[in-house]
């Protein structure tokens, strides 16, 4: 049961499932910004542009069945800006990652060993 103990606070403590916890708790707060602006915002202006629609209001009644296609119209809406919102910050890391990788990285200096095998060499090919 220790060896279990360890090994999972082994697991839990490395960096990868804290990044993804992280990860996690901020995308269930950016999805309920993204709810607030496509539900208070986005979609009242869409209603007054195309004449006061009210989104959430629109549906479809079959039979006893009612299909309410305004909230489905919402969560289209929220998916599209949230893949867009998604796209770009994903563009912009990529973006930071190539500047980061394109600075060049110097050779290190040569050790007093490896300059002196160097003049040894260069001495031998001269005779």
């Amino acid at each position: 049961m220790k060896k279990f103990l360890s090994e999972f606070k082994e697991f839990i403590s490395k960096g990868n499932v804290m990044t993804m916890a992280v990860g996690i708790i901020m995308g269930s707060t950016f999805t309920a910004i993204i709810n607030s602006l496509v539900n208070d915002i986005i979609t009242p202006i869409i209603g007054m542009v195309i004449g006061g629609v009210d989104f959430s209001g629109i549906c479809l009644t079959v039979g006893s069945a009612s299909i309410t296609l305004g909230v489905f119209i919402q969560a289209v809406i929220n998916f599209l800006l949230t893949a867009l919102i998604l796209f770009l910050v994903v563009k912009a890391f990529n973006r930071f990652q190539r500047k980061k990788e394109e600075v060049p990285k110097k050779d290190p200096e040569p050790s007093a060993e490896e300059k002196l095998l160097t003049e040894i060499r260069d001495l031998l090919k001269n005779k």
